[in-house]
């Protein structure tokens, strides 16, 4: 008996940001989803656009495991985390054996399978990147999403993932901000009215 779904299934029950107000509450399993359509996304433009060689549904499997380690850790916020370089450091080590926890429920027959997905030191360091990519848009949309509804606690935050993603050299991420935010900034009516 294995008890990796059940843990897996409990993803919905960690709440991200969790040391700030939030209009609408964000858990690690719709953010998954939001993170594994995104890295679609950003896969498919590097292929199209910018001759990328992914393979876009390993890109979004990829993402849809990629905080599953918080289902034994929680989310510890990023001020937290990156606090200073030893708390970053045991945070690594801790998430680390989080994920080979999860590693050691998968049963023998089908680990090779998992291994990539739930360990991030034997994930593909390309599609590590543009998952990290694909996070990094989905906590900037979060921080759009609260201003917009009138939550100022998430102007620091915009700011730093702005001057982030701005940094980020993949350039299917460029071409995502330009065609696909500034919907973010609109209402439902407005949304059809391009439709």
């Amino acid at each position: 008996m294995s008890h990796l779904f059940a843990h897996l299934a409990r993803m919905k029950l960690i709440q991200r940001w969790p040391l700030m107000y939030n209009v609408r509450t964000e858990n690690v399993q719709e953010h998954s989803l939001q993170v594994a359509m995104v890295a679609h996304s950003l896969a498919i433009i590097s292929n199209k656009i910018f001759d990328g060689n992914y393979d876009p549904y390993q890109a979004a499997t990829i993402a849809i495991f990629h905080d599953a380690s918080e289902i034994l850790t929680g989310d510890l916020p990023t001020p937290v985390k990156y606090f200073n370089k030893e708390i970053e450091a045991e945070y690594k080590k801790i998430e680390a054996i989080a994920e080979q926890r999860l590693l050691e429920m998968v049963p023998d027959e089908f680990k090779q399978d998992y291994q990539a997905l739930l360990t991030s030191e034997h994930a593909d360091p390309e599609y590590k990147a543009l998952v990290k990519s694909a996070d990094t848009l989905c906590a900037y949309l979060k921080c759009l999403e609260e201003k917009r509804a009138g939550n100022s606690e998430f102007s620091t935050a915009q700011k730093r993932l702005e001057q982030r993603l701005k940094g980020d050299t993949n350039p299917a991420v460029s071409y995502f901000i330009e065609h696909f935010i500034p919907s973010f900034t609109l209402d439902l009516d407005d949304i059809n009215k391009l439709l």
